[in-house]
């Protein structure tokens, strides 16, 4: 048996924005104007049995018994009972990632956006969407549908949660730098933001960390500037808490280094 204090692995990356260390291996369908966003009877019946009934249920067993999971400050939600909002988070664990936006945001209901590859899956890729997978466009038909989709589930006062950092490095411990274009969408339906960081914290027993996570908010879209403005600040204030955050991490089971900076050393 290993020892807690083992040296992480090293794992290089040439581009930080762009490089994608999940392990899953899918061939991603296109999702274009023919894709049913909304789903029929038999999605909204999924997501009530697969979502509620049973999904969210194992999530909460799950995330206690594998990471011993915890949330700090999920009170800040109450801020903005009642209203949609976005959710934003740092992507570092394949399995835990898509089980905490629902421990957060309960007892609202959750959809996430998500890549093509979540969707495509043989037989999951038919549950993700009852259990909440908002799967991004490839085309301007399917960009109608996918926006509409996320103006009806907000209006519904609902969570959309978002990845920006768009790849999964597991067990990653910092905050890559991400783009700011995923905040237009609560610039431009001007409904408030909400940040959490997953963190990885030393166990008593036990090689798998605690996962801990950090909520902050809301921050809210500044109805005065120009929405390229809005976007901007929105990001500013998600990254700065999230960075600030992410230093609550005291276990390193995975070491990224830049390539690009061992070649200059």
């Amino acid at each position: 048996m290993k020892s807690r204090e083992s040296k992480p692995q090293i794992i290089y990356y040439e581009n930080e924005l762009e490089d994608e260390f999940s392990k899953a291996q899918i061939t991603p369908r296109k999702i274009d104007g023919t894709y049913h966003y909304e789903g029929g009877v038999l999605r909204k019946l999924g997501r009530c049995v697969l979502y509620y009934g049973i999904g969210r249920p194992l999530a909460n067993l799950f995330l206690k018994w594998k990471f011993h999971h915890r949330i700090v400050n999920k009170e800040c939600l109450k801020q903005v009972k009642g209203t949609g909002f976005f959710l934003y988070g740092n992507h570092t664990n394949d399995i835990a990632d898509a089980l905490i936006p629902s421990m957060i945001a309960k007892p609202c209901g959750v959809y996430v956006l998500v890549h093509p590859n979540n969707v495509s899956m043989p037989v999951l890729g038919r549950i993700t969407p009852c259990l909440g997978a908002i799967p991004l466009p490839d085309d301007k038909e399917a960009m109608k549908h996918f926006t509409k989709r996320i103006e009806h589930v907000i209006g519904r006062s609902q969570c959309v949660t978002i990845y920006p950092e768009a790849h999964i490095w597991p067990y990653y411990t910092g905050i890559r730098n991400f783009k700011d274009s995923s905040f237009r969408y609560p610039a431009w339906l001007g409904v408030p933001v909400f940040c959490f960081t997953n963190t990885y914290q030393k166990r008593k027993r036990g090689r798998t960390p605690q996962i801990v996570t950090y909520v902050d908010g809301p921050f809210y879209p500044d109805a005065g500037l120009p929405v390229r403005e809005q976007k901007k600040k929105l990001h500013e204030q998600v990254i700065a808490a999230m960075k600030r955050d992410c230093q609550h991490s005291n276990v390193e089971l995975v070491r990224y280094i830049s390539r690009q900076n061992e070649r200059q050393t």
